[in-house]
């Protein structure tokens, strides 16, 4: 069965009920739909809201005839290519037929009709709109399919250069702690060689052993930052949640990471004057804060970096707000997608995960992670997190 939008539409023009009634019996079928006009006017109306296979017009009607009618269509651009079948129930010797070729006529035909030839000819022109129809929609699904074929390739080429340049990046990020630890190796074998023990006392030995923990710790990161990607985008990240009280969380964090803070040049405030307790995972809590915290710090300025926590409304609130550079508002979504840095001249290093990362996290938890910030006023980094409530 035709659906009314993929009918092929005919108009049949005469000014006698009758004759309408009778054309429309000779021509209609399932596969379309008949539009009856009974003056020239009317089917100007119907011309311009439909688009027709064929139009039959009667020559001889009061007020508007079948010639002035096809005139008018032929000069308007909505209906110039409508087909035209004149019908006259005048003699041959009036030549009318000669009058509707003039205006564009496809054929003419005389009263009383020809039933057979009547529906021959029609069923022509239904059939080559439905061809023509058939053609369009092929043309729009091959372009629809050249679009998709383009953005495909598109999306291609764009995964093939943010594999490379991520590549590019565990490559480099890997080299510098790599690089630490292999000139670290050829100094001792060098002082070995020599025999010159002195430079392995107790004091030495730690200061070596903190350097190697140090470079080893930051390769451990890349290669955790790695595989939680992986497990983010399969659906495999596992959320182990507990009791977990925030405040002493933040204040061990920003313990462990002093030495981190003493390089950057900076200090860390931290305002949790209240324990808040929730039902988290704690080490994936710790991740985003470290997160933040390691963006603030490499991004700050060396300047002071303030965390504060705060619970309101049912949620736990942690600010993490650095005075650096700050992040553009066209820059503020694109800085939580994978793989992408917020670099300046100055800073060019990480692997563009950790802001993912820690916004997954969140999500996890029913969370949220938000930025707020303008160019050259620093950036405060919100992690909000549900007090009790379910997690994936």
């Amino acid at each position: 069965m035709t659906s009314d939008q993929q009918k092929i539409k005919l108009l049949i023009v005469d000014d006698l009920p009758e004759n309408l009634l009778a054309l429309s019996k000779i021509i209609e079928q399932d596969d379309r739909i008949v539009y009856q006009a009974s003056s020239g006017e009317a089917a100007l109306s119907l011309l311009l809201e439909h688009d027709f296979a064929l139009a039959i017009l009667d020559v001889m009607m009061p007020g508007m005839d079948g010639i002035e009618l096809a005139e008018l269509m032929r000069g308007t651009e909505r209906t110039r290519n409508v087909p035209i079948v004149f019908v006259s129930a005048a003699g041959r010797e009036l030549n009318y037929a000669f009058k509707g070729y003039e205006t564009g006529a496809v054929d003419f035909l005389y009263k009383p009709l020809d039933i057979a030839a009547v529906k021959s000819k029609v069923n022509v022109f239904v059939a080559l709109c439905q061809q023509r129809n058939e053609v369009k929609r092929q043309v729009a699904e091959l372009e629809e399919s050249r679009r998709e074929l383009r953005a495909t390739q598109v999306e291609l080429e764009r995964s093939l250069k943010m594999r490379d340049d991520f590549m590019s990046m565990v490559a480099h990020e890997l080299r510098t702690p790599l690089n630490t630890l292999f000139l670290e190796t050829q100094l001792r074998g060098m002082q070995l060689d020599k025999g010159n023990m002195a430079v392995f006392n107790e004091e030495n030995m730690r200061k070596m052993v903190a350097r190697d923990g140090r470079q080893i710790q930051s390769m451990i990161r890349l290669i955790n930052d790695m595989v939680d990607v992986s497990r983010i985008r399969s659906g495999k990240l596992s959320i182990r949640p507990a009791e977990t009280e925030l405040s002493a969380l933040l204040a061990r964090i920003v313990s462990d990471l002093a030495q981190r803070t003493e390089a950057a040049g900076c200090t860390v405030e931290l305002h949790a004057p209240e324990p808040v307790a929730g039902v988290w995972d704690e080490f994936r809590v710790e991740q985003i804060i470290i997160n933040l915290l390691t963006n603030a710090l490499r991004y700050g300025g060396s300047k002071p970096v303030k965390i504060s926590l705060d619970a309101r409304d049912g949620y736990a609130i942690i600010v993490v707000r650095d005075q650096g550079v700050g992040i553009a508002p066209e820059d503020q979504l694109r800085i939580f997608a994978p793989f992408e840095r917020a670099g300046t001249k100055d800073v060019r290093e990480g692997l563009g995960l950790g802001l993912y990362i820690a916004r997954q996290l969140a999500e996890s938890h029913d969370g949220t992670l938000d930025v707020d910030s303008a160019p050259n006023q620093g950036a405060a980094f919100r992690l909000t997190l549900p007090l009790c409530g379910s997690h994936a």
